[in-house]
């Protein structure tokens, strides 16, 4: 194969915002042939601003003219796609969640394992350079013990797109936001099995009329998705993570923050920082400089581009992001009991 014939389902604002030009920074290793969307005439507009040859309103139209697809639709349709293209030998980049349950998720592995073809999900954290480099860090932290997970926003409900309607996304700011620091987390520890989850979700801020919202207008009235969580998590290996992520909270201000405390050290991602102990003392270290790309989204194009090729391996492995939709499933049960 001389370059990856890449097609893009969905063009909506993940595509035009992050995979498009991620993946036509490569353009020696792959093309952008063809994309797709219920929406034809705008399928034609991002076509011709891009430069992009084919164009389709029926995704399994542009299967003959591509080896591998990015998936940026609704989470509903996730699993539908990805089975599809998969079956028809073609590789599958998916936007995350995995898909809207974590039996879908299952049924996507299955199919991938089946067809020995490349399934990535788009959980671009990891790429990030500081996450890239925590991962590097964590033989100064050891074994994890306790990890602490927060994505809040403080008045941020996104009043744009789908965001809000629990049948397109199964759910609000966990499946959409919290997931990605939950993804980033679990894979800094190691990946170890989770086996106990307990969680809490609310949405009466976002319910109540005349909310401030800094991203746009939605409607309180039919509002049925989470906007904030609270989840505790427990491993087989005896650590925990606690876990919590909102769209809107009435908090100081936003706030992303991994850390991880560990038998040796402990370390925190954003910012990077690493903490030990040393000839007596408490230690605080950071990283002058960290290499990487400013844009995770254009290593997560290339990482999925090299995995097609047969030069390296996912970053991010799709029995992992199968976990993560497990735990996400739990939350919900354990919320709703």
């Amino acid at each position: 194969m001389s370059k990856l014939r890449i097609g893009i389902i969905g063009v909506g604002g993940i595509a035009q915002g992050r995979h498009i030009p991620a993946f036509q920074m490569f353009s020696d290793d792959c093309e952008i042939t063809a994309v797709s969307d219920v929406n034809k005439e705008r399928a034609q507009e991002v076509a011709d601003k891009f430069t992009i040859k084919h164009v389709f309103e029926e995704y399994k139209d542009m299967f003959e003219h591509v080896d591998a697809v990015c998936i940026c639709t609704p989470n509903k349709f996730h699993a539908e796609i990805t089975i599809s293209a998969l079956e028809e030998g073609v590789h599958v980049l998916c936007e995350k969640p995995m898909a809207l349950s974590a039996e879908e998720c299952e049924k996507m592995l299955e199919a991938s394992k089946r067809t020995n073809k490349v399934l990535a999900i788009a959980f671009h954290y990891r790429f990030m350079k500081n996450a890239q480099a925590a991962k590097k860090l964590m033989t100064e932290v050891g074994t994890p013990l306790v990890t602490r997970v927060q994505a809040l926003r403080r008045r941020k409900v996104p009043g744009w797109g789908v965001f809000t309607n629990k049948t397109l996304q199964g759910g609000g700011s966990l499946i959409d936001y919290g997931c990605h620091l939950l993804d980033l987390a679990i894979w800094l520890m190691g990946s170890p099995k989770h086996i106990e989850v307990n969680g809490s979700t609310y949405n009466t801020l976002s319910k109540t009329p005349n909310s401030v919202n800094q991203w746009g207008s939605f409607d309180h009235e039919t509002f049925d998705v989470d906007d904030h969580v609270t989840a505790y998590i427990k491993f087989e290996n005896g650590a925990s993570l606690l876990l919590e992520t909102s769209w809107a909270a009435n908090i100081l201000d936003d706030q992303e923050h991994v850390s991880i405390s560990g038998v040796e050290g402990g370390l925190s991602v954003f910012p990077l920082e690493l903490y030990s102990t040393k000839n007596g003392m408490l230690m605080n270290s950071q990283a002058a400089w960290i290499p990487g790309e400013d844009d995770p989204g254009v290593e997560q194009a290339k990482n999925f581009i090299d995995t097609c090729l047969g030069k390296t391996e996912l970053v991010v492995k799709p029995e992992e992001a199968l976990q993560v939709s497990q735990i996400i499933d739990r939350i919900y049960q354990s919320a709703n009991k």
